[in-house]
């Protein structure tokens, strides 16, 4: 799968997901509780995250503005395959059925 086709089932995988909490209050509440039980329900596969964590919130609340502080990249450790990515000039965050897969590109 290149670049762009799994950027692609990213972007539908999160609308999908996203479609489902507007749709379906219950799922929404399941989903900030329990995430990766929730997606995996959804998806009908299991999730694979890479030893990392999940976490949703709701921002849903108009009357509320979020900001999400990422880590600092002066304390970020990574990977060695996170480093080979890095290095060779490719990083993509890919949401799937199956995990969620992040690097550059």
């Amino acid at each position: 799968m290149d670049f762009k086709e799994a950027q692609s089932n990213s972007e539908k995988n999160l609308q999908t997901i996203i479609n489902k909490c507007w749709e379906d209050d219950s799922f929404k509440h399941e989903l900030v509780a329990n995430p990766v039980q929730a997606i995996e329900k959804l998806s009908g596969k299991p999730l694979d995250l890479k030893g990392k964590k999940l976490v949703v919130m709701d921002q849903t609340d108009p009357s509320t503005v979020y900001i999400n502080v990422p880590v600092n990249p002066e304390n970020m450790e990574l990977t060695e395959a996170e480093l080979e990515a890095v290095a060779g000039g490719k990083f993509s965050l890919e949401l799937t059925w199956t995990g969620i897969c992040i690097g550059w590109g």
